[in-house]
């Protein structure tokens, strides 16, 4: 199965646009497939995306394996920590 990578390409928020570069940053230098959703662009993967997380006001990043929600930016950069990124992506 594919990442997927919900994010916003619109957002007010500082923090939530680091949080996105880090994610996309440190997938791409480990060489991990993923496929970028804007939910800014399009808002059937917004509905996807909440769908997913469970939660109707989850923000972005978000990322998901299939249809297996995979984390938050916190709970993807707690796996990078404990390096175990291939775990929390389900890729194992």
């Amino acid at each position: 199965m594919t990442v997927t990578f919900y994010y916003s390409s619109v957002s007010s928020s500082m923090e939530i646009k680091k949080n996105q570069q880090k994610i996309e940053m440190i997938l791409s230098s480990k060489k991990i497939d993923f496929k970028k959703l804007d939910i800014a662009m399009d808002e059937d993967a917004k509905k996807q995306m909440r769908e997913i997380v469970g939660n109707p006001k989850a923000l972005p990043p978000q990322l998901c394996n299939g249809d297996h929600y995979c984390g938050d930016y916190n709970a993807f950069e707690a796996a990078v920590e404990e390096e175990t990124l291939a775990e929390f992506l389900k890729l194992k």
